[in-house]
């Protein structure tokens, strides 16, 4: 099967949700987030990555924002009623969400942490985000991504 017609759980999960989306594949190799975006002919704000951080209070958060953008602590702080939030650090992604760091997506992970989205995200009809493993990005309506898994709309951004 060539890595074209591989299929990832999250597009499993779409899938069996009757989700519309388009898969993508390439070739990481060190690339950013933006540098994939322009890889795959997509607007760099539309592609979200996918960070996972943990509060004061020990829960972790997921923040869904533009590939182009850096989370604002703070913000994401606000966002959750904590009175300050950091990100996990990487050794902990993999056994926290099943997930590796560079193929984080916000759907299908091990437990289902409470999501946030920048407020940006509405611009787009579709929004580009991790397919679930590093060199794969799906394409979803916001409208079904957000009937997949309750997401919260903020200002995430600096």
């Amino acid at each position: 099967m060539s890595k074209k017609d591989e299929k990832t759980n999250v597009m499993r999960v779409l899938e069996q949700n009757g989700a519309e989306f388009e898969s993508f594949s390439y070739s990481s190799d060190g690339a950013n987030a933006e540098e994939i975006a322009k890889m795959l002919g997509q607007d760099p704000l539309a592609l979200f990555k996918t960070l996972v951080a943990v509060g004061k209070s020990r829960e972790h958060y997921v923040f869904m924002i533009p590939s182009c953008e850096e989370l604002d602590l703070k913000k994401a702080a606000a966002a959750t009623g904590e009175k300050s939030v950091e990100m996990i650090p990487q050794k902990e992604l993999l056994p926290l969400t099943g997930y590796v760091h560079g193929g984080c997506s916000p759907i299908g992970m091990r437990k289902q942490f409470d999501t946030f989205i920048d407020e940006t995200s509405v611009l787009f009809d579709r929004i580009c985000f991790s397919g679930g493993k590093v060199g794969f990005m799906v394409k979803v309506k916001l409208s079904d991504l957000l009937s997949l898994i309750p997401v919260k709309t903020a200002d995430l951004i600096k």
